[in-house]
């Protein structure tokens, strides 16, 4: 069967919905995927090597916590009504004719280089099932030259079968963010890397089927590139930020007030500062975009933004150690210390690269005693009052909207050092003036 006419029949049954779509990996990126293909009237397999987070999708429910408007709804109603079924084994898989891989492709600690255990294990499932005329598209963020050197050489080795003459190939990086994910697959423009004309207008017509942004098509590198170097690009704004907020702190200033008068002129967006940067995409996409440069060493602002960045979380202890010592403690060594958010991203359960595990860490190391709360992660759940009492300090790492809401003149009344670290602006200097603590935070001088 020549290329053109796998393309044509791909198209026909992607526009009547009678092409079956599967999708491996049921995160943060695959779940909403699947429920809004499904809502579209496809029939849906979702694929996850976690047995839990299957049972949850099969009765209905979603395994995303935090403010996620809709998503819970959506998947109860795609479920029921027996448009997706989730499976932790790949024997269905084979019965595709669409598959989206989003998996994670996490870094290594020390070399900075990709470690793409996931994808591959996922690629090689895949490869073992695959049938002729599949449209394969990889959403998973991964360095630039991966789908060349990695992707095709493994599908095409575990599945006997030829890019081009077989099956097709596309990279469609996903844009999502905790407490958008429906809304942004559903408006935001797409990059669509293809390896040949037909695949990416196999993909445009699937994508077209639900998502209302501009489709944009190009070859593989370049979309790789695009999604590497948009992250990067939010990185080292967010260390703009963040050493702007160093530099008010050491002067005096208030980098809220700047930041909102910086703002005031239209073609100016300057981004919040903040106690650390998490989550999967940020805190790595420098390390993939580079992964595969011969000479990483010249990407200097690259290696300066993620150093500004990293130290974020250490910035914060070290002014919670000048708070304490401003109200009077010498030692501070084996003080409590409650901190308040352990999710990346304000209103969310996801804890990837959490900057207040790098902050626990820390504090421990030093010597402080650390209780933990955060609204959404199950693990810390529970009284935020009941958490913070016996504490001398409190941290506030997330700008969760429960935090906005506390009665902080209760806080204060039952901390015995009466300190507050603010990472988020949660408070804000003026409110802490009228509880009369010690107040430090991020990017506000004393």
């Amino acid at each position: 069967m020549t290329n053109d006419l796998m393309g044509v029949i791909l198209k026909k049954r992607i526009k009547d919905h009678t092409a079956k779509v599967a999708v491996v990996g049921l995160g943060y990126v695959g779940t909403p995927v699947a429920a809004l293909w499904a809502e579209a009237g496809f029939q849906v397999s979702g694929y996850d090597i976690q047995q839990p987070k299957v049972d949850l999708i099969n009765k209905g429910v979603s395994p995303i916590e935090g403010k996620e408007p809709g998503l819970a709804e959506l998947v109860k109603k795609v479920v029921e009504k027996g448009t997706l079924k989730a499976y932790s084994s790949f024997e269905t898989l084979g019965e595709a004719d669409v598959v989206l891989v989003m998996v994670e492709t996490p870094v290594d600690d020390k070399t900075k280089l990709p470690r793409y255990r996931a994808l591959t294990a996922a690629l090689k499932s895949i490869g073992e099932h695959l049938k002729s005329g599949t449209l394969i598209i990889i959403e998973s963020t991964i360095a630039p030259k991966t789908m060349d050197t990695v992707v095709k050489p493994l599908l095409e080795k575990t599945s006997g079968l030829k890019l081009h003459k077989d099956f097709f190939l596309v990279h469609c990086p996903e844009r999502l963010m905790p407490g958008r994910l429906l809304e942004i697959i559903r408006t935001y423009d797409r990059v669509v890397g293809a390896s040949s004309k037909e695949a990416g207008e196999v993909a445009v017509a699937f994508y077209s089927q639900v998502v209302k942004g501009q489709l944009d098509t190009t070859d593989l590198l370049s979309a790789e590139v695009v999604k590497t170097s948009e992250n990067t690009l939010r990185a080292i704004e967010i260390a703009a930020a963040n050493e702007f907020a160093i530099i008010c702190e050491d002067l005096g200033a208030d980098v809220w007030e700047v930041r909102k008068l910086i703002n005031k002129r239209p073609d100016r967006n300057m981004l919040k500062p903040g106690a650390g940067v998490g989550g999967h995409c940020l805190p790595k996409d420098f390390s993939l975009l580079t992964a595969n440069v011969h000479n990483r060493s010249l990407t200097k602002v690259i290696a300066a933004a993620q150093e500004v960045n990293d130290r974020m979380p250490i910035h914060t202890a070290q002014l919670l150690v000048d708070g304490l010592r401003t109200a009077g403690a010498k030692d501070v060594n084996g003080y409590k210390i409650a901190v308040l958010g352990y999710s990346y991203l304000e209103n969310s359960d996801d804890t990837r690269n959490s900057p207040s595990a790098v902050l626990v860490d820390v504090l421990e190391s030093w010597g402080f005693e650390v209780v933990i709360h955060d609204p959404y992660v199950a693990e810390y759940k529970g009284d935020v009052y009941q958490t913070v009492k016996g504490a001398d300090a409190v941290v506030i790492m997330v700008a969760h909207d429960e935090y906005f809401d506390l009665d902080w003149s209760a806080i204060a009344f039952i901390l015995n050092e009466k300190v507050i670290v603010d990472g988020r602006n949660v408070l804000g200097k003026e409110n802490a003036k009228k509880l009369g603590v010690t107040y430090r935070a991020i990017g506000v001088g004393v």
